[in-house]
C-alpha cells in the first residue's frame, strides 16, 4: 500500500511537470498548482485525502494537516504514533495505535468507578452498589459525574424475616434479630442464601439444664432449682457450687458455734436463681456471710494455723459464690469486725481497664480483664471484692513458716489482714499483677516491711512472700505487687538482742548482788527503830517491790514452755515493777508536801499502801482483762509489744510527775536557803532527801529509758546499758539510801561492835546511850535521813 501511495504521488508530480513543459510555461514548485490564469497557487493536499485508498494520505487513525506548500500527518485523538513521533509525512501501516487511557492515566475515573478502555476513547462505569449522579451508565472524567452509594436496605425484605439490614458503602449486611441465628454459625449474610431461624430450635443445649424461651429482647434461659445463669439469663444454666457451705465434718468440728449458720447459708445458696429470687434475698446472702464472719472473729477460736487456713479458704470461696447475685455496680458492707467492698459488672461485653477499691485499711488496684478471666464458669459476669478483718492480725501473728528470717530477726504483722477475690477462677498466676496498698497499724520510720500472703500449702497455712514484692514503703503504708490472689498482710521486721554470754553473766551477777543489797535494805528499814519514819517506810516497800521483781525475773523470765505459768510470771513482773515506780512517786509527792505545803506533813499508812500497791494492781487487772493473751511472748515471760505501753505509759507519767515535783521542791528550797531561816537544820535534811530522791529517780527512770530502745536493730550499746543499770538497781539503792546515810552507818557500826566485840556496858554508858538515841530519833523521825 505504501508503494502504491508513493507511486501515485510521484506520478502526480510528474504529470504536473509535463503539463507545464508542454504548455511552455513556468513550472510551479512542489505544493503549488497553476490555476486558469497560469498562476501558481498553493495546493491543499489534504482536501481530497479521503479519495486515497487504504485510509487516505496519512493512513488509518491519522489526520492530514495542510501547510503552505506542503502537509503533515498527525494521529487522531485517542491514538498515538508507534514511532513516538507527534507529526510525520511518510506514513507507515499501523503507525497510529489506540492509547489505553485506563493504564496510562492515573485516577482518570472518580471514586467507586471502573475505567473501561475503548477505541478511540474510554468510559467510566460505576462499581456494583453505586450509580452515577446523573443516571447515565458511562461517562468520562470531564463530564463532572460522580458515583453514589445505593442504599439496598430501602428495598423491602431484602434480608428476609427475623433479620435486620445494615447498609454499607457499596453493599449491605444482614444480621439476625435477637433470639435468631444462622445454621451455618456465621454472624451475618447478604442475599437470600441463608435465613435466620429460632435460636431455641437450632441449639437445643443452649440453656444447658434450663429451658429456652423467646422474648421481646431475644431468647432467655429459665433455670431449675439448684442452677443459675450467674446473673445473665441469656447464658446456660450452671449448677450452683454451694459445696463450701456444706455441713462438712471439718467445719462442724472446728467452728461449732456457727454450725447452724453454715447450714442456713448453704440452703440459701441452693435456693438462689436470678430469675426467680427477689433482689432483697440476693443481697441478704452477703449480709448473712458478714454476720457469720463477725461471729467467728468475736469468738476468738483461731488458736492454730489450720483454723486460720480453714476460715480464710471458706471466706474466699463464699465471696466468689455470692458475687454473681449482687446487683451492679456492687455493695459496701461494714460489720463489727469486717469491712467489704464489692464491684459487680454484668453484660455480654467484658469490662476493660483498671479499677480501684478503697477501704479504711487497704486499697486495691486491678485490671478488670484480670478479674474477668476466661469466663468459663461465670459468663457475662465480673466481680472484684476487698474484705478487711479488724482483728484477725492478732490471731495470725505467729505463723511465719513460709519466710526465712535473718539472724536475730522476727516478724510482726503491721497491717490489717485483707482478702481479695475475683470472679476469675484461675488466679494462681495472673497475667498482670495487682497492686495492694496496706496501711500500717504502727507508723514507724523503719523501712523493714515485707509483703506476704497466706499460703495454704505451707505447714497447714502460714505467711509467705512467694509472688509478692514491695513496690514502695513509707511510715504510713506499704504498696505491694502480687502475681496471685489470696489473703494479704504487711509484716514489720523486729530485731531481738542476742543472748550473749557476757550479757547473761552481767544479768545474773548484777541481779544477785542487787538481791543481797535489797535484802540488807529491807532488814535495815524494817528492824532499826531509830530510823523508822514514813520516809523509810516508802524506802522499805520500794526495796520489797524490787526484791520480789528481781527474784521472779531470775527464776522465771525464760520459762516459756508453760504458757499459763509464763503469763503469771509476766503479770507479777508487771505488778511489782509498777509498784516500785508508784512508791517512788509517793516519795516525790511527800517531798512536795513537806516543802511546799507544810513541814512534818506525812501520808497515812493506808493511803500509802493504796497508792503503792493498789494503783499497780488496778492497772494490771485491767490489762489482763482486756488482753490477757499479751502476757508472755515466745522468748520471754514479759509483756508483748502490743501491751508494753501498759507498763511504759504509767512509768513515764510517774517520771514526769516526779520531775515536776522535784523542780518545784528545788525552787522552794532555794528560796528558803536564801532567807534567814532559823530552822536551817531541817532545811539541810530536806535538801539531802531531795538529792537522794532525784538520784533514785535517775537510777530507775534511766534504766527503763534505755529499755525503750530494745525494739530497733543495731542498739547493742543500749542493750548493755539497760542490762547494767537494770541488774544493779538494788546495789545503787543500797549505796544511796544506806551507805551514804551517816546515821545508818553509825547504826551499822553499833551493830557490828555488838556482834564482834561484845562487852558489858556500865551504868553510865547505858544511860548515855539512852539519852542520845531519842535525840537522833527525833531529828530523823520525819525524814529518816541524815546529811550526805
Amino acid at each position: 500500500m505504501t508503494r502504491k501511495r508513493s507511486f501515485l504521488f510521484l506520478a502526480l508530480v510528474l504529470f504536473q511537470t509535463l503539463s507545464l513543459s508542454l504548455s511552455q510555461r513556468t513550472v510551479c514548485p512542489i505544493g503549488f498548482v497553476m490555476n486558469e490564469n497560469q498562476d501558481c497557487i498553493e495546493h491543499d493536499e489534504c482536501e481530497n485525502e479521503e479519495d486515497y485508498d487504504n485510509g487516505g494520505l496519512c493512513g488509518e487513525n491519522a489526520v492530514c494537516k495542510n501547510t503552505y506548500g506542503s502537509f503533515y500527518c498527525q494521529c487522531a485523538d485517542g491514538f498515538g504514533s508507534s514511532t513516538e513521533q507527534v507529526t510525520f509525512t511518510n506514513p507507515s501501516p499501523g503507525q497510529c495505535k489506540d492509547i489505553n487511557e485506563c493504564q496510562s492515566m492515573m485516577n482518570i475515573c472518580p471514586n467507586n468507578a471502573e475505567c473501561h478502555n475503548s477505541s478511540p476513547y474510554y468510559s467510566c462505569i460505576c462499581e456494583s452498589g453505586f450509580h452515577s449522579s446523573t443516571g447515565v451508565e458511562s461517562f468520562r472524567s470531564g463530564d463532572n459525574i460522580t458515583c453514589e452509594d445505593i442504599n439496598e436496605c430501602q428495598e423491602e425484605e431484602i434480608c428476609g424475616p427475623n433479620a435486620s439490614c445494615i447498609n454499607t458503602e457499596g453493599s449491605f449486611q444482614c444480621f439476625c434479630n435477637a433470639g435468631f441465628r444462622l445454621k451455618s454459625g456465621n454472624s451475618s449474610f447478604t442475599g437470600n442464601k441463608e435465613q435466620c431461624e429460632d435460636l431455641c430450635k437450632i441449639d437445643l443445649a443452649i440453656c444447658g439444664n434450663g429451658t429456652c424461651h423467646q422474648g421481646a429482647t431475644g431468647h432467655y434461659c429459665s433455670c431449675p432449682l439448684g442452677f443459675t445463669n450467674y446473673g445473665n439469663n441469656k447464658t446456660r444454666c450452671t449448677e450452683l457450687s454451694c459445696d463450701i457451705f456444706k455441713d462438712e465434718t471439718s467445719l462442724k468440728k472446728t467452728f461449732p458455734m456457727v454450725h447452724g449458720h453454715i447450714i442456713q447459708l448453704r440452703n440459701s445458696c441452693l435456693d438462689l436463681t436470678e430469675s426467680e429470687t427477689p433482689k432483697e434475698k440476693n443481697e441478704y446472702l452477703l449480709e448473712f456471710l458478714i454476720s457469720l464472719i463477725d461471729k467467728l472473729l468475736s469468738s476468738e477460736v483461731f488458736n492454730d494455723n489450720k483454723k486460720v487456713s480453714l476460715f480464710l479458704n471458706f471466706v474466699e470461696h463464699a465471696l466468689r459464690i455470692i458475687g454473681p447475685f449482687v446487683t451492679p455496680p456492687g455493695r459496701e458492707k461494714l460489720g463489727t469486725y469486717t469491712e467489704v467492698k464489692m464491684l459487680v459488672y454484668k453484660g455480654s461485653e467484658l469490662p476493660r481497664g483498671p479499677t480501684t477499691l478503697s477501704s479504711k485499711h487497704a486499697k486495691l488496684d486491678i485490671d478488670l480483664e484480670v478479674a474477668a478471666g476466661d469466663q468459663l464458669y461465670y459468663p457475662g459476669f465480673t466481680a472484684v471484692s476487698l474484705l478487711s478483718y479488724f482483728n484477725l492480725e492478732k490471731f495470725a501473728n505467729s505463723y511465719f513458716g513460709g519466710i526465712k528470717p535473718q539472724k536475730n530477726e522476727r516478724y510482726q504483722i503491721n497491717s490489717k489482714v485483707v482478702t481479695v477475690t475475683v470472679s476469675n477462677t484461675n488466679t494462681s498466676h495472673l497475667k498482670e499483677p495487682i497492686r495492694l496498698t496496706l496501711y500500717h497499724l504502727e507508723k514507724t520510720n523503719q523501712t523493714f516491711h515485707t509483703c506476704v500472703f497466706w499460703d495454704f500449702s505451707v505447714e497447714g497455712g502460714a505467711w509467705s512472700t512467694r509472688g509478692c514484692k514491695v513496690v514502695m514503703s513509707s511510715p504510713e503504708y506499704t504498696v505491694c505487687s502480687c502475681q496471685h490472689l489470696s489473703s494479704f498482710a504487711v509484716l514489720m521486721a523486729l530485731y531481738d538482742t542476742e543472748d550473749k554470754f557476757d550479757l547473761q553473766l552481767i544479768t545474773w551477777v548484777g541481779l544477785s548482788l542487787s538481791l543481797v543489797c535489797l535484802f540488807i535494805c529491807i532488814l535495815t528499814f524494817s528492824m532499826i527503830r531509830s530510823i523508822q519514819s514514813p520516809r523509810t517506810t516508802m524506802h522499805l516497800h520500794l526495796c520489797i517491790s524490787l526484791f520480789i521483781a528481781n527474784l521472779i525475773f531470775l527464776a522465771g523470765i525464760s520459762r516459756t514452755e508453760n504458757k499459763v505459768g509464763c503469763a503469771v510470771v509476766a503479770g507479777m513482773l508487771h505488778f511489782f515493777y509498777l509498784s516500785a515506780f508508784c512508791w517512788m512517786c509517793l516519795e516525790g509527792i511527800q517531798l512536795f508536801r513537806m516543802v511546799v505545803l507544810v513541814f512534818n506533813t506525812n501520808f497515812k499508812t493506808l493511803y500509802m499502801m493504796a497508792g503503792g500497791y493498789g494503783v499497780p494492781a488496778v492497772i494490771v487487772a485491767v490489762s489482763a482483762l482486756v488482753s490477757h493473751k499479751e502476757y508472755g511472748t515466745d522468748r520471754h515471760c514479759w509483756l508483748s509489744l502490743d501491751l508494753i505501753w501498759s507498763f511504759f505509759g504509767p512509768a513515764c507519767v510517774i517520771i514526769i510527775v516526779n520531775i515536776f515535783f522535784f523542780l518545784i521542791t528545788a525552787w522552794k528550797l532555794a528560796q528558803k536557803f536564801s532567807s534567814l531561816n532559823p530552822d536551817l537544820d531541817s532545811l539541810q535534811k530536806i535538801k539531802a532527801f531531795t538529792i537522794t530522791a532525784v538520784a533514785q529517780l535517775c537510777i530507775l527512770g534511766t534504766m527503763w529509758i534505755f529499755g525503750c530502745f530494745q525494739f530497733e536493730k543495731g542498739t547493742i550499746a543500749m542493750t548493755y546499758l539497760f542490762t547494767i543499770f537494770g541488774s544493779l538497781q538494788g546495789v545503787m539503792l543500797f549505796v544511796m539510801h544506806c551507805l551514804l546515810s551517816k546515821q545508818i552507818r553509825e547504826e551499822y557500826g553499833n551493830i557490828s561492835s555488838q556482834l564482834f566485840a561484845p562487852r558489858k556496858k556500865t551504868y553510865s554508858e547505858f544511860s548515855y546511850s539512852h539519852t542520845r538515841k531519842p535525840q537522833g530519833s527525833k531529828s530523823t523521825q520525819d525524814t529518816g535521813e541524815s546529811q550526805i
